[in-house]
């Protein structure tokens, strides 16, 4: 904002007295805040730094030490730089000592070899600053215009991000907390190069403070969010010729940054509320369709003043469920944990979770092209009523839908299940469709795949069984079959019994193949067997039997929630 030393001398009234730099001569690009003209000694104490300080050296020191302890006052208190007209005290040059303490202190000393009038320099330079000081102004004004209305339109992350980087005629990059950017503009420079090991780069900018500059990358950098969460950084790189003389970015490039991130913020929570209440109407209409609490007309004619049109449409039932967690252990230390419940890890966590799976499942639709009603069903699943124009594009729009999901969440850790139910043509047969689709993602929540859509034909036996859980019936055919057993491991759990047959039927009742995966001698497994058989009173050689064992061992892990496999 403020003119160098070196601009000041090339003014025209400067340059009328013939300047001549004696000193310091490396040190001529320093800022010059303001001019003062002084002809006393002791004028140091009246600085606060950034002065060009002009003299005719009339009330200067007669002697060396005089000289010497006036050059390093003004060098401490930071004045820009000395300048002294000749002819009234000094008539051929400015005494050698004076010269000499300003080079020790690396301080601007200027001659001027012309009478001049000291004010033509303080008009000329003062004009300059004000000049400056008034861009300045104009230039963070329109800095909150621009961004003013990009926040009244709504603008996309993108465009945010562009304006910013075109205003600051460098390289602006978003990125969330992890380190992924989400909208990026070059200005100008290799995009490929900009972003080529983000992420490693990225997590070496460590500037202090919430707004800050980092010299060693040269990257202005914000944090960016509201209500006290922070969910991205903002950074600018700060090309090197426009730093200030502290070496730090100006003013106005700071503002521009925090302005940008204040949009951007803003426009994530005006599109979370808008989007919220939308959700909320989609999820009355997608409840009131499972528990029959409107009519299907009502449902419809709400549905398309929203801007979805069931009528007339192919309806296909989809269920977005968290899944199970990979790596985690079940209670009974078989195959991967569920997704913590909102119990276990607290209401809001849960609530996040799920509304940034709504987000997700909202925001695939729209990629995919898709119409239908979207929100959340329960604590662990999003639904979906998926409306095509007719059953040849059911399949295809779901794998659409899946695609653009995939790609939404391909940074997040926790698996999701898709399901869908099976299409129907009209809506008042949407309920069923929704319906089987809650059960297929219910049963097939464990499916470690995740690459597909899961149908009711995918979840097999062990699903089947799984959505019957709570049969009573089942219940008694689990206890009629294994009852005896479960008692006996009960009173003997080292014997490992239930293991054993479980080993034999999942090896297709291969002997040596069953012995061999748990560990045991043949003569030792064939004891296991024989007691096994006596206990069971079954006859584990007959086909039918050892099917209804099987069943039976299934459907015992669907009612204790163990995971098929």
């Amino acid at each position: 904002m403020f003119p160098t030393v070196r601009e000041v001398l090339a003014l025209d009234p400067v340059r009328h007295g013939g300047p001549r730099v004696v000193a310091a001569d490396g040190a001529l690009d320093r800022p010059v805040r303001w001019v003062h003209v002084s002809e006393v000694p002791d004028i140091a104490g009246l600085l606060r730094g950034g002065e060009l300080v002009l003299t005719t050296g009339i009330g200067l020191p007669g002697d060396d030490a005089g000289l010497r302890a006036f050059i390093a006052d003004l060098a401490e208190v930071g004045v820009a730089g000395l300048v002294v007209e000749l002819g009234r005290r000094y008539v051929s040059g400015v005494p050698r000592v004076m010269a000499a303490a300003a080079r020790r202190h690396g301080l601007p000393l200027v001659e001027l070899r012309r009478e001049t009038p000291f004010v033509l320099i303080t008009e000329a330079v003062h004009a300059l600053i004000v000049d400056a000081q008034l861009a300045e102004l104009r230039a963070t004004e329109e800095i909150h215009q621009r961004f003013t209305e990009l926040s009244v339109e709504g603008a996309e992350a993108a465009e945010v991000v562009r304006q910013a980087a075109e205003l600051a005629g460098a390289p602006v990059v978003l990125e969330n907390l992890s380190r992924r950017v989400l909208a990026y503009h070059s200005a100008g420079e290799n995009a490929r190069l900009l972003l080529d090991g983000w992420e490693q780069h990225s997590r070496r900018i460590q500037p202090a403070g919430r707004t800050a500059y980092h010299a060693d990358t040269g990257w202005l950098v914000t944090m960016v969010g509201a209500r006290g969460q922070d969910w991205g950084r903002l950074l600018l790189r700060c090309p090197a010729s426009g730093l200030t003389s502290s070496g730090g970015p100006p003013v106005r490039l700071s503002i521009l940054l925090e302005r940008a991130a204040s949009t951007l913020a803003l426009g994530r929570l005006i599109r979370r509320d808008a989007e919220g209440l939308e959700r909320q109407i989609h999820r009355t209409l997608l409840t009131a369709l499972l528990d029959g609490s409107q009519p299907v007309d009502e449902v419809a004619m709400r549905a398309r003043a929203l801007g979805v049109g069931l009528d007339r449409r192919h309806l296909v039932g989809v269920v977005v469920r968290l899944g199970a967690q990979d790596g985690r252990g079940s209670e009974d230390g078989h195959g991967p944990a569920e997704s913590p419940s909102p119990a276990a890890e607290g209401a809001e966590a849960a609530q996040e979770r799920l509304r940034d799976l709504a987000e997700a499942v909202g925001l695939a639709l729209r990629e995919a092209g898709l119409a239908g009603l979207a929100s959340s069903l329960d604590d662990q699943a999003v639904g979906v009523l998926l409306a095509v124009r007719d059953a040849a594009m059911a399949d295809p729009a779901l794998d659409a839908f899946h695609a653009a999901l995939r790609r939404i969440r391909r940074s997040e850790t926790s698996p999701v299940v898709v399901a869908a139910g099976t299409g129907v043509d009209g809506i008042r047969e949407a309920r069923r469709s929704l319906i089987e689709a809650r059960q297929v993602a219910e049963a097939g929540r464990r499916d470690r795949r995740g690459d597909r859509v899961l149908r009711l034909p995918d979840v097999g036996l062990a699903g089947l069984l799984h959505l019957l859980r709570e049969e009573p019936r089942l219940q008694v055919f689990v206890e009629r079959e294994l009852g005896p057993l479960l008692a006996y491991e009960a009173r003997h759990p080292r014997d490992q019994l239930l293991t054993t047959l479980r080993a034999y039927l999942d090896h297709g009742r291969n002997k040596s193949a069953a012995a061999a995966a748990v560990h045991l001698s043949r003569p030792a497994f064939y004891e296991r067997l024989a007691r096994l058989a006596r206990i069971l009173d079954a006859d584990l050689d007959s086909v039918p039997d050892c099917l209804s064992l099987h069943v039976a061992l299934l459907a015992l892990d669907a009612v204790r929630d163990r995971p098929p496999g």
